[in-house]
């Protein structure tokens, strides 16, 4: 498949998209961050109530100073992007974000959560991703599996 064949799939055009979300958070572009979001965005998040950080970030209750979201690995599936990253040595974070025409219409934070999906193992059940942290000799990360 041609370059420029395999930059318009989907799944690469969704991925971008987050990286230019990632990207307009970082550096405290609140317009591109507020046109890469649906004014209905679907939000569900998993982990302590006191570490709903990127909510916070995306709605203006907090500065981005507070909570530095920095992606280690970014893993596009159909019309999810999957984004892993950890802040210090407690932060472990899992971003699922769905896009639909170019926008975000949900997103899903898992925060600090030690859960396996083993419930859907033998039923029908949603698309299962399971993160793959690379540097555990020097880090304590939990393998997570996710049912997105």
């Amino acid at each position: 498949m041609a370059a420029e064949n395999v930059e318009q799939l989907p799944e690469n055009k969704n991925k971008a998209a987050v990286d230019e979300l990632y990207k307009a958070l970082a550096g405290g572009d609140v317009e591109k961050v507020a046109g890469l979001l649906a004014a209905d965005i679907e939000w569900w998040f998993h982990g302590p109530q006191n570490c709903q950080h990127m909510m916070r970030v995306l709605t203006g209750e907090s500065g981005r100073a507070e909570f530095k979201f920095q992606p280690r690995s970014v893993t596009a599936i159909d019309d999810r992007v999957i984004v892993e990253g950890w802040e210090g040595s407690q932060a472990y974070w899992v971003h699922v974000w769905t896009l639909k025409n170019g926008l975000i219409t949900q997103f899903r934070e898992y925060f600090n959560t030690w859960l396996t999906v083993t419930e859907l193992i033998g039923h029908e059940s949603p698309t299962r991703w399971q993160s793959q942290p690379q540097d555990l000799v020097n880090r304590s990360l939990p393998g997570l599996v996710l049912a997105i």
